[in-house]
């Protein structure tokens, strides 16, 4: 299980462990995005300092309609106590957690400053 809060601008927030793949790990706090439906973004500054692998471009049309582009990389996250490999967006936003990742997942938060985040596997 994995577990987070809901911050005073209601985001819904966990703690995150990424790996690049020489060791290096960086904590992040990440936003759930239930409208983004790719892993992970992370900022270019996390990607660069773990010095993860390049895999490609990517593109995205935002909610206001713009397409954007960015490089897609490889990392490691630690999910539900386990490492992962999976595709992360480098894009200059907060960490966001998309619907990939939460995928096999249940998410339960009441929408309150505070709130308590619960992502539990499903059986």
């Amino acid at each position: 299980m994995i577990t987070g809060t809901v911050n005073s601008d209601r985001e819904a927030t966990i703690r995150l462990v990424v790996r690049g793949p020489g060791g290096q790990q960086q904590e992040v706090e990440a936003i759930i995005d239930t409208g983004f439906n790719g892993f992970l973004t992370l900022p270019p500054f996390v990607v660069a300092a773990l010095d993860l692998p390049h895999l490609g471009r990517g593109r995205a049309i935002l909610a206001n309609g713009s397409d954007e582009f960015f490089d897609v990389h490889a990392v490691t996250v630690l999910w539900d106590g386990e490492p992962r490999a999976v595709e992360v967006d480098a894009a200059d936003t907060d960490a966001l957690v998309g619907m990939a990742l939460l995928y096999g997942y249940e998410l339960r938060l009441p929408v309150i400053d505070g709130g308590i985040v619960v992502i539990a596997a499903l059986p």
